[in-house]
């Protein structure tokens, strides 16, 4: 099957490929609110002036060694959800000694993309300013969008993104135009390709590592290959790692644990950062 025969709805639209989100959803949220309950952690912190623009700083219990700090970006399609539902994610970084930062931002349609790129950078350089150090970035879906943008982007940073770890990121953007997703965002083909970070020169050197779902759509599974072999070929230093089984809703769940691969591999690159 080529890409024209594809169903591109049913590729991206995750929430009706995986008919019981709503339940990992609610467990999200529940596990958030249980560990920003017991968390050495900041809340609400303004890194700007919008209603949404709040990070949220988890530390260590016993103190970090001032390494990197980690900066998890979460998905909903750059319309839905908040840092509320990641605050759980912190867990695993936090055991292994890494502060980690969740920034909220503002959803399309209040916000077009090109926005929410700028607010994610202006959130990453709160972080760098507050803390001094650099920064591992990671983030979900389109979140992972968003990792890509910030390690290719550097002159809108205070200090370069080095080390990242989208997962199930979107970083070939044309093929949502046609979809439900797009109502929100409201991409025309011109904007989709220009926020596109495969299309960006690539950084000259980092690492980055691609993580995706087993049982993601072949689209999901295409855009972080893609992203190896065009990051790679452009001199970083890439990845690609499938989570066996995993789909778009539990590919994450690993992060709250300090044993899992996917914390192993955030730790790997702290050290490269």
């Amino acid at each position: 099957m080529g890409a024209e025969d594809l169903d591109l709805e049913a590729e991206y639209n995750n929430r009706a490929r995986v008919p019981d989100h709503p339940v990992h959803i609610a467990g999200w949220q529940r596990d958030s609110a249980a560990y920003r309950a017991s968390a050495n952690c900041k809340l609400d912190l303004a890194y700007g002036r919008g209603e949404r623009n709040r990070l949220d700083l988890f530390y260590p219990q016993d103190g970090d060694a001032d390494g990197p700090v980690m900066l998890f970006i979460h998905g909903g399609y750059w319309q839905s959800l908040d840092k509320s539902t990641s605050s759980h994610l912190a867990r695993g970084a936090n055991e292994r000694g890494l502060t980690v930062a969740i920034p909220s931002y503002t959803l399309a349609p209040a916000a077009t993309l090109a926005d929410i790129v700028s607010e994610i950078e202006a959130a990453a350089n709160f972080v760098i300013e507050r803390l001094g150090r650099p920064l591992v970035v990671s983030g979900h879906s389109a979140g992972g969008h968003l990792t890509a943008c910030l390690m290719a982007r550097p002159d809108a940073l205070r200090r370069p993104v080095r080390a990242a770890m989208p997962i199930s990121g979107l970083f070939d953007l044309p093929p949502l135009v046609p979809t439900s997703i797009n109502k929100a965002l409201g991409l025309t083909v011109e904007e989709a390709h220009a926020l596109s970070p495969l299309e960006w020169a690539p950084p000259g050197s980092g690492r980055l590592i691609a993580v995706v779902g087993g049982a993601e759509s072949s689209e999901f599974l295409r855009q972080s290959r893609a992203i190896v072999e065009r990051w790679g070929q452009g001199g970083v230093a890439t990845r690609y790692h499938e989570v066996p089984g995993a789909h778009h809703f539990d590919v994450i769940a690993g992060l709250a644990h300090p044993s899992d691969p996917l914390v192993d591999m955030l730790v790997e690159l702290s050290a490269e950062a």
